[in-house]
Order: structure tokens, then C-alpha cells, then sequence
């Protein structure tokens, strides 16, 4: 079992990609992949439930080849490592954390696009977003955050 965090900071003129889905929205996070919160969370929940260390570990932000990197292939990759290593993915609950936008329209596409790459059936998905009441950063509307935990076998 492994779990993982991730946040970053709302800022004007970047595009805000959650699960591998471009939302509209008036601002995007800040990073330097495409900061995708929730593949990020989900990548540690990974490399954590294998022993293998988090995700600046094998893609630091110092490597210029991850400088707006589609943080989908990160999970390729992770993948490619679960396989090589005869790992299985059990299933994955995650949360995302924004006051805003609304995220229910585009959940079931962040499924698809996990399934897809992980190579898993989407059943072994649960995604869930939820506000902080406008508690703390994410209430401020300053950030997004997102959380996962993740069974391999």
C-alpha cells in the first residue's frame, strides 16, 4: 500500500490539467511539468506502495526534459516499471482538493485517462473532489491539492 500528496499554486496564464483533462478555468497551476495534482499524488501513492522513493526522484524538477511535461507519462512510466517488476495495480482511491472549479463534469474523463495509462480497468478507480469550506489555501482559491492511496499486489 502507498500513498501520496501533492499541491500547487494557482497562477494566471497556465493551463489547469487535473487527471490528463484541460478544465477551464481562469487560472492554472504552477509547476514545472503541467503540474497535474492528481497524476502527481497518484505517482508517489505508487512508487511508495513498491519501495521505489517519489516522484521528484525519478523526475526531478532540476531535469530540463520535464520542463512542461505531460505528467501522464510519468504514470507510462511508472507502469512500464510495475510490469517489469511483476506488479499489479489493486485498486486506487484518490481525492482531489479545489474550491474551485466544479470537477464533477470531468471526473469520469480523469477515470478513463488513468485506466488508459495504467493500464487497469476503471472500476479499480475512485475518484472523489472535494472543497475545504474555505479553509486554508485551497479555500482561498490559492491552490489545488490532491491525495491518494494505492494498493499493488
Amino acid at each position: 500500500m502507498g500513498q501520496g500528496f501533492d499541491s500547487h499554486k494557482l497562477i494566471a496564464g497556465r493551463r489547469l490539467i487535473l487527471g490528463g483533462v484541460d478544465i477551464p478555468h481562469d487560472r492554472g497551476l504552477e509547476g514545472h511539468s503541467d503540474a497535474d495534482v492528481l497524476v502527481h499524488a497518484i505517482c508517489d501513492a505508487l512508487l511508495g506502495a513498491a519501495g521505489w522513493g517519489d516522484i521528484g526522484q525519478h523526475f526531478p524538477d532540476t531535469d530540463e526534459q520535464y520542463a512542461g511535461y505531460n505528467s501522464r507519462n510519468f504514470l507510462l512510466e511508472i507502469r512500464a516499471k510495475l510490469d517489469k517488476a511483476g506488479l499489479q495495480i489493486g485498486n486506487i482511491d484518490a481525492s482531489i482538493i479545489a474550491q474551485a472549479p466544479r470537477l464533477s463534469p470531468y471526473m469520469e474523463q480523469m477515470k478513463d485517462n488513468l485506466a488508459a495509462d495504467l493500464k487497469v480497468d476503471r472500476q479499480v478507480i475512485n475518484l472523489k473532489a472535494t472543497t475545504t469550506e474555505g479553509l486554508g489555501f485551497t479555500g482561498r482559491n490559492e491552490g489545488i491539492a490532491a491525495l491518494a492511496v494505492v494498493l499493488i499486489e
